[in-house]
């Protein structure tokens, strides 16, 4: 035991994780001893002869379990990043033992009472803003893990919490297999007509990997996505786009068990903690407070995007038709035939952008970027071990102060064993940590296009939004400035969350932000002032269509959990008929929600909505920005101050009057779209 690296005080500067010396053998006894010492340091909280008060009782609570959230974060971490059969193996077993502890904590009567005996004097205690939230963060903590149930309904939450902690790992398991067993493996050169060089180099390059001739496309977006918008071959886009959307229905690989095992298990515990479903137990604690507020949100938004998503498909169909099309669009058409409309409307093309994004040049233009907003220094460091040769790393000081803010890594590309889509992530989180305020140890994780022998990572325009929203969640953190880790950067109300990251994808559309760092990889020409404004003049372009996609996306979630469990049997028929109303097209595959791993394997259940009600807000900050100036010092200092410093130790409604001084306008997200009436 003593070998194991993670049950020491981590010796690398800013105690960094040993990656280089973690092996699998460590983790199930290091998450045992961290969950034995968490208990030791619960047992001395409640043998305490001293009165309970906010220090030795609330604060106690918040840090006892240091090394286990430590040790976790890197399994956990490691298992969406970089997993392998013996990881999730593990995590059936690691998943139980964690919930299982986080669950006798809850229900522990003895603790409850110290808890509950602070929370009853809160109006009497001396406490600062961050103190009050923490305390009734804490205390309604406990109530909604069951500290006011009945001996019988705290063992059956606990064997459901339980339960719950092994199936979200599994579908996200499923996920992540299916994609890597599906390879469309092309011989005929013929057969890649339409296709960039760009996406044929990276498809030769797969190939060549896997000792194959030809070319691969996969089901990894920087594969798949080029291949449906560009190829001319129909049947093989047909093809891959079933692939796509046969996504863990059915065969070896099924979600649709654990979708409903999930569903029955939350809704379950909802009404045991005496709310009506899951959606009620979870908005209780967001901005939007109810499902019905969530509904009418997503109600009003599907009145004004359907219409123009209907214009959208229309304007397409008729497009088409003059290309010689003669059938029926179909889903597998959608983004080929958008592309050539908006090159024939726009006079360019999403490839003219590829070569002016080489990634090593925008990441460095991304940090000059948040340099001039925030003034920060990302300084690239081969001090610390990674765990993929791809991953990189970087101290993070403050440009004047030299204070040091944070670590940073970045994973960027994709590989067997990683989860898809883009993430930011931390090791550990800015805040109390063994009793000392420590900085964060945090990473953002990526799919983007892969370089070959002969070309550098080349983003499309959309891989650069993806980055600039991935290092808005990681400024988040790295700018937070609380006590607590548990409020510190990105942990706030959930439907607040987003406003930090999609924010920063508004300054990737302007001239003076892309002039930083959008150079042709191979002349060093500036990105043409001509090309941005196409790429401005195109971004609502099939604005309906998207909005309409987002608003289909959370209106299933609510679907789902608001439902009757007892009255789903097919998963498929539960999709069709809650989405009647917010899809253009018949289902011609599988469902989305065998493979919406953001509601049934990560944090998104019953807060899919908050993407759309983060744009709102998003698009209300960046007006601000707009009209002071893109990098105006005064709102800089402002937004983070009253946003990114505090992170979840206030209401975000309050922080965010303090910021704009006054509510967010519902309508600055229509302006900006283009539909507002």
């Amino acid at each position: 035991m003593t070998q194991n690296p993670l049950l020491t005080d981590f010796d690398l500067p800013h105690g960094v994780p040993p990656f280089d010396r973690i092996v699998e053998d460590h983790y199930l006894p290091a998450i045992e001893s961290a969950i034995a010492e968490a208990k030791a340091h619960i047992e001395a909280l409640k043998s305490n002869p001293a009165p309970a008060d906010f220090s030795n009782t609330i604060v106690a609570l918040e840090t006892a379990s240091d090394r286990l959230g430590m040790v976790s974060g890197i399994f956990y971490n490691q298992l969406s990043a970089a997993s392998t059969d013996g990881l999730e193996a593990l995590a059936e077993k690691i998943g139980p033992l964690s919930a299982a502890f986080s669950s006798d904590v809850a229900m522990d009567e003895a603790i409850f009472a110290r808890v509950k005996a602070v929370y009853d004097q809160k109006d009497s205690l001396t406490l600062t803003a961050e103190e009050r939230t923490l305390l009734e963060d804490t205390y309604k903590g406990f109530v909604r893990g069951g500290a006011l149930l009945p001996p019988d309904q705290k063992a059956r939450l606990k064997q459901i919490n339980e339960q719950l902690s092994v199936i979200g790992p599994a579908f996200n398991n499923n996920t992540k297999k299916y994609a890597d067993s599906f390879l469309l493996h092309v011989t005929d050169e013929k057969d890649l007509a339409g296709l960039p060089e760009s996406a044929r180099a990276g498809a030769r390059q797969a190939a060549e990997d896997k000792g194959m001739d030809g070319w691969l496309m996969t089901l990894d977006y920087p594969s798949y996505l080029p291949f449906i918008t560009y190829a001319d071959h129909r049947g093989l886009r047909e093809k891959i786009w079933r692939a796509m959307g046969m996504k863990c229905y059915g065969g070896e690989f099924d979600n649709a068990p654990h979708i409903k095992n999930l569903i029955a298990l939350k809704d379950e515990r909802a009404k045991i903690l005496g709310y009506r479903h899951h959606a009620d137990f979870v908005l209780e604690r967001r901005m939007a407070k109810s499902p019905e507020s969530v509904m009418d949100f997503l109600n009003k938004l599907l009145g004004t995007y359907k219409p123009a998503a209907l214009k959208d498909l229309e304007a397409l169909k008729s497009f088409a038709r003059a290309q010689g099309h003669e059938e029926d669009i179909k889903p597998w058409d959608v983004a080929y035939y958008s592309e050539k409309l908006k090159e024939a409307e726009f006079q360019f093309s999403e490839e003219d952008l590829r070569p002016y994004f080489s990634l090593e040049p925008v990441l460095t233009g991304v940090f000059e970027h948040f340099s001039r907003l925030f003034g920060l220094n990302f300084v690239p460091t081969k001090a610390y071990p990674v765990w993929h040769a791809d991953v990189v790393a970087y101290d993070v000081f403050q440009k004047d102060t030299g204070r040091f803010m944070g670590v940073f890594y970045g994973d960027f590309f994709p590989r067997q064993g990683k989860k898809a889509g883009a993430w930011k992530t931390a090791y550990r989180a800015q805040g109390l940590f063994q009793g000392q305020v420590a900085r964060p140890i945090i990473a953002i994780v990526c799919n983007f296009t892969k370089p070959t022998k002969d070309t550098p990572s080349l983003l499309t325009h959309d891989e650069v939004l993806t980055l600039f929203h991935e290092m808005g969640h990681a400024t988040h953190a790295l700018l937070s400035d609380v006590t607590y880790a548990s409020h510190a950067g990105t942990s706030v109300l959930w439907d607040f969350v987003e406003l930090p990251s999609q924010v920063q994808e508004n300054w990737a559309y302007e001239k003076e932000t892309l002039d930083l760092f959008a150079r042709h990889y191979k002349t060093g020409d500036t990105i043409p002032a001509d090309l941005i404004k196409k790429v401005n003049a195109s971004k609502n372009f099939m604005r309906g269509w998207m909005g309409l996609r987002q608003v289909n996306l959370g209106l299933l979630d609510m679907a789902w959990h608001t439902a009757n469990p007892s009255e789903i049997d097919d998963v498929a028929a539960f999709e069709d008929n809650a989405t009647r109303h917010s899809t253009l097209f018949p289902r011609l595959a599988g469902p989305t929600s065998t493979s919406f791993s953001h509601i049934f394997g990560g944090g998104y259940s019953a807060g899919y909505y908050s993407y759309k009600w983060a744009e709102v807000l998003d698009a209300d900050t960046f007006e601000a920005f707009s009209q002071a100036g893109l990098y105006n010092p005064a709102t800089a200092k402002a937004y983070q101050t009253e946003v990114l410093s505090k992170g979840g130790s206030e209401d975000p409604a309050l922080l965010y009057r303090r910021f704009r001084g006054r509510d967010a306008d519902p309508e600055a997200l229509l302006r900006r779209e283009g539909l507002a009436a």
